[in-house]
């Protein structure tokens, strides 16, 4: 049998390796840095699809409640008002949260909250089919939705060193991506149930979330001794000193003072909190480097006439009614979105710095280009039927590139942040302020995406041509 201790470095390595032992029966290093990082490899996989499936639950509930809007409400109703109800609350829980709350972050107790609440949604929905009281359950899975994703964000900091944290969030990212094609995909399955069969089975999802956190995600103190290569630079990662301060597991006691349990020790002054100066000096920074980025990308809902066999053979086999255009702009987006979110989980690069506003940039383009398409048309008033078929796809490929630029700014904006140095009025060594200090700045950005779709929303309601 082998045995094991740690070498200089610190690292657990096989101090009796030979080709007898049981490690090579299972065809396992034999080599101390090739044993660590064979376990290194495992965690890092488990740790990614722990994310994934954070991400894919969290949001699928968002997106399947989008997907059915044009069957939960009334055809005279706007479709925007779903729209509205379903991101609204979000972005309350993304702007209370960080700035109200302070102390320590209860993540297993927020998770188990979050789920119930996203049940009673959808079991309302499910149950009742008054537009007021669906849209009271819509509102409770949406501010479950909101408070998850900032919390699992939240939760990808306590992971170190960064490129441990960057691939937390890398695969969340690529999570909620893939939540918009699993979301509309199972609706399209669903939905000749009808809503209170399909809601209500949809229901259960969020009880996966509890169960991968307990069951399945890593703890960070397993990282302790990773060897994954870490390059510190100043204006990307905080410094070795402080990126690779030592972790402990959970708190056991549940007596600790605030709303945080964390992945650091408590320490002396386990009560410490960032003050309302502290935060407000935190943010000022992230709003034009981070905030701007992930607001932009909002369109109209373009619809056109149903296209003939003459003018598309492939749209009309797709088009069959006005009302398909919007789950079909929405399997459009989605899909890019899912493929531009999932870039630095395929082992993409991260955009440069210098960079990160060229998405929001593109996207403002498309948003102009879009409302003047949706005003008057690019091929005349009204188009004839070969023009009217361009229109749908260039409309088409606009929303595939809008697709493409908002994943891009969301999964390299809290990449990047993740990576931020430390704030130089927090002391190296106080441990639980600059825990609470990365947990805020990665959790007080979120609302600017949100902000960004609420906006859209309220354009939708304001439009009931």
């Amino acid at each position: 049998m082998p045995r094991f201790a740690p070498d200089s470095r610190g690292l657990v390595v096989n101090v009796e390796a030979n080709s007898d032992d049981e490690f090579d029966r299972h065809d396992a290093p034999r080599t101390s840095t090739g044993l660590v990082q064979h376990r290194e490899q495992k965690l890092m996989m488990k740790l990614g699809f722990s994310f994934f499936i954070f991400g894919l639950i969290n949001n699928v509930l968002y997106v399947i409640i989008l997907s059915a809007a044009l069957d939960l409400v009334p055809p005279s109703t706007p479709k925007g008002i779903i729209a509205f109800c379903n991101i609204a609350p979000a972005l309350v829980a993304k702007v209370a949260w960080p700035y109200i709350l302070k102390g320590r972050i209860h993540y297993a107790r927020r998770l188990i909250g979050c789920c119930i609440l996203s049940f009673l949604g959808m079991v309302i929905i499910a149950l009742f089919d008054g537009l007021l009281v669906r849209l009271l359950g819509i509102a409770f899975a949406s501010f479950s939705s909101g408070l998850g994703e900032l919390t699992f964000l939240q939760l990808s900091t306590t992971y170190s060193p960064p490129p441990v944290a960057g691939h937390a969030v890398g695969y969340f990212a690529s999570g909620t991506g893939a939540a918009g094609l699993v979301g509309a995909f199972l609706w399209w399955e669903v939905r000749g149930l009808g809503v209170r069969l399909g809601v209500g089975m949809s229901s259960v999802m969020p009880f996966i979330i509890p169960l991968t956190y307990h069951f399945l995600l890593p703890h960070s103190s397993a990282f302790l001794f990773a060897v994954t290569p870490t390059v510190y630079d100043s204006n990307f990662s905080p410094p070795p000193a402080l990126s690779t301060l030592p972790y402990t597991p959970l708190a056991a006691a549940e007596d600790e003072e605030g709303e945080e349990e964390g992945t650091y020790a408590p320490g002396p002054d386990k009560g410490t909190h960032l003050t309302v100066a502290d935060k407000i000096r935190l943010v000022q920074p992230l709003l034009q480097k981070y905030m701007l980025p992930l607001f932009c990308g909002i369109g109209p809902t373009l619809l056109y006439p149903i296209p003939s066999k003459e003018a598309s053979w492939i749209l009309s086999k797709i088009i069959h009614t006005v009302r398909d255009y919007y789950p079909l702009w929405q399997l459009v987006y989605q899909t890019f979105v899912f493929l531009s979110r999932s870039s630095i989980s395929m082992g993409l690069p991260p955009l440069p710095e210098r960079l990160l506003p060229l998405p929001s940039v593109v996207q403002g383009v498309i948003l102009s280009t879009l409302a003047y398409e949706a005003a008057v048309g690019f091929f005349g008033t009204p188009p004839d039927e070969p023009n009217q078929t361009k229109n749908i796809f260039f409309v088409f490929f606009l929303i595939c590139l809008e697709g493409i630029c908002g994943g891009l700014a969301y999964v390299n904006v809290f990449y990047r942040i993740n990576h931020e140095p430390p704030d130089a009025n927090i002391r190296y060594n106080d441990i639980e302020l600059t825990r609470q200090a990365r947990e805020f700045r990665i959790g007080s950005i979120g609302f600017a995406d949100s902000t960004g779709i609420l906006l859209a929303s309220i354009l939708a309601v304001s439009d009931r041509g």
